[in-house]
């Protein structure tokens, strides 16, 4: 259920690269007030820069109790010629998609590969009134994510539910997500870095960078990070909207057979349709299909 913007997200089951970097001007990233408590919230002016259409401020929530500041006052940016070149073939990547779920499984894997170091990306995608989709670079730290979906808190949520990037140092520590230390502890995994994820007026959720260092990510890191899920935001609305008109031409080609084969009016097709897809308990798209496919197999035989 959506409460707000998008709403509350509730308890739901589980289903290097390392280049060298050419110099770079240096960005200020200032922590709000002399000693904000834990969690500490921090404010960039930018992800990466002006020309990725990046809003103009995003909001940080991370820390634990004994946890350093992962955000040091001064940090390279990682270089524009990098960045492009990432941002390219990942529209590659996911425009070449089958459908959103193969896109979701690209955007884990090319995640888990184009920030260095890191150990696990996973992408969750939750749409209303339906499961999440979820996808992740791999089984490696599994544990982790199955923990928080099962018990409907962490880092991945929280990011989905808030809209702010939520990173922690050390999950076998941090006090927000107890019940997340063991499986973290066995796994390996330290630092996480979740980012916020948008389709427009389609879905909510976050893409999850997991380090195996304690720490957290590194800010020139997190900037890539971020400046991949803003890219992966506009592909994976593209592929949203493909899908829409797909779906959309099915309905009324299966809408035109029942015309056909009923003699009835356009209205009386399609509520034909919605009511079989409510008594099968199927998507109208999944009922449109087998439609069409039962005439084409009647007007073969």
């Amino acid at each position: 259920m959506f409460t707000e913007d998008h709403g509350n997200i509730g308890q739901m089951s589980a289903p290097q690269r390392s280049t060298g970097r050419r110099s770079a001007p240096r960005r200020t990233i200032a922590a709000t007030g002399a000693t904000p408590p834990s969690p500490t919230r921090l404010t960039v002016s930018s992800r990466v820069s002006s020309s990725l259409a990046v809003p103009p401020s995003v909001t940080f929530t991370g820390g634990g109790p004994e946890a350093a500041d992962p955000y040091p006052a001064e940090a390279a940016d990682p270089h524009p010629v990098e960045i492009a070149g990432l941002l390219h073939e990942l529209t590659s990547r996911l425009l070449g998609a089958d459908d959103m779920a193969h896109a979701l499984d690209r955007l884990a894997d090319f995640g888990a590969r184009a920030v260095p170091d890191t150990l696990r990306c996973s992408v969750a995608l939750i749409g209303e009134g339906g499961p999440p989709s979820l996808a992740t670079s791999g089984p490696q730290a599994q544990a982790v994510d199955d923990a928080q979906y099962a018990s409907g808190n962490g880092p991945a949520l929280e990011a989905a539910r808030t809209r702010a990037v939520v990173t922690a140092t050390d999950l076998s520590t941090d006090v927000r997500w107890p019940h997340l230390a063991e499986c973290a502890t066995t796994d390996g995994v330290r630092g996480v870095a979740s980012i916020p994820l948008d389709v427009q007026r389609s879905a909510v959720g976050s893409v999850s960078f997991f380090t195996e260092r304690p720490g957290g990510m590194d800010p020139e890191h997190l900037l890539t990070a971020m400046a991949l899920v803003n890219q992966a935001e506009v592909l994976l609305g593209e592929i949203q909207r493909r899908e829409s008109l797909h779906e959309g031409a099915i309905v009324d080609r299966a809408a035109g057979v029942i015309i056909a084969q009923r003699g009835c009016g356009v209205h009386e097709a399609y509520d034909v349709l919605r009511d079989t897809s409510q008594r099968l308990g199927l998507p109208r798209e999944a009922v449109a299909e087998r439609l069409i496919a039962a005439a084409a197999r009647n007007a073969e035989s």
